[in-house]
């Protein structure tokens, strides 16, 4: 008499399977808020799509003529209010991220070493917090109040004798542009050091004592070992404040405009985004507007694409090239 043993079948749970259902709100999200609207946006910029009063015309499929209306306007290639407002935009990031990228960078390496053993270092990366909690309107009215023509500060520029007693700081171009990068600067530099410091803190510890051992300055770890390790975080900083900097709203939109909402003086501070609001809101013109989100779009993407090319790690990039070639000459 045969027994026969039957195999029996363990039920396993396959727990990986409920990771989809955490990450899955993320994608829904993403899908409907971010990805929807730049397919929506780039469909609409190939569209004649506005509005003239009570009649609408479009959406009506008209190739790339936006895109050359954009690009040429009257004729001359990016003599247009597209690029106009797209320059605005880059001086002023520009002129308030190179200060706040180089003093967060001082700030974070000041704070981390151990050389310096600052008393109340909390204390100040809590001060310095501060400005990025404060609402962008509320900081852009009290400039505007501070600079106006009868102003504080400039009644303090008067009296010291750097302006003259008729002259007015918003009627002048750099001056306002100055003053929007300076508010800029002041809110986002405390929020750049305190990433730069979590990165800063993130580098293995033996790496600097072993620095220090070897007799190593403050200023020869950080140039050969804090700034080369600090490269991911120090990207991640460059392409969202790129990204942020080139979005930038609300702060020039209430500091210095007209009844129209235009940037003063002769829309100097007007930014892409204020025009592509203007195209949207006030002209109804969808399908120039489209054409311009997406040129900021592409802007944006190339200013990234350059962060990743000068601080991705080369040697490796070089390596895994090697390698691809190694495996293809051995598939041969």
């Amino acid at each position: 008499m045969s027994i026969k043993r039957g195999k029996r079948k363990h039920k396993t749970i396959e727990y990986g399977r409920y990771g989809y259902f955490f990450i899955a709100p993320f994608f829904i999200v993403y899908a409907i808020f971010h990805l929807w609207p730049l397919i929506n946006t780039i469909w609409m910029s190939f569209m004649e799509y506005y509005a003239k009063g009570l009649k609408v015309v479009g959406p009506n499929f008209n190739g790339f003529k936006n895109y050359v209306n954009v690009l040429f306007g009257e004729g001359e290639l990016f003599n247009t209010f597209t690029f106009r407002t797209l320059g605005n935009t880059i001086i002023m990031w520009v002129a308030n991220f190179i200060p706040q990228i180089l003093l967060s960078l001082l700030l974070a390496a000041w704070f981390t070493d151990t050389r310096v053993k600052l008393r109340g270092v909390g204390f100040f990366k809590v001060s310095m917090y501060l400005p990025n909690i404060i609402t962008a309107a509320s900081l852009a009215v009290l400039f505007f109040s501070l600079f106006s023509i009868n102003g504080p500060m400039t009644q303090l520029l008067r009296q010291i004798g750097l302006i003259g007693e008729t002259y007015d700081i918003m009627d002048n171009k750099w001056a306002t542009r100055l003053i929007i990068s300076f508010i800029n600067f002041w809110m986002w530099y405390g929020n750049t050091m305190i990433i730069l410091i979590a990165g800063i803190l993130g580098i293995n510890p033996n790496l600097f004592e072993a620095a220090r051992i070897d007799g190593a300055s403050s200023s020869q770890i950080f140039r050969n070992i804090t700034l080369p390790l600090l490269k991911p975080i120090t990207l991640f900083v460059l392409v969202t404040s790129s990204i942020g900097g080139l979005q930038m709203f609300d702060i020039p939109s209430l500091f210095n405009v007209n009844q129209a909402g235009d940037g003063l003086p002769d829309y100097a501070s007007n930014t892409i985004t204020m025009y592509i609001r203007k195209l949207t809101l006030a002209s109804k013109d969808y399908g120039r507007a489209g054409a311009s989100s997406v040129i900021l779009f592409l802007v944006t993407l190339c200013i990234s694409l350059v962060f990743f090319f000068f601080l991705s790690d080369r040697k490796e990039l070089h390596e895994r090239v090697a390698i691809k070639k190694k495996r293809g000459m051995s598939n041969v």
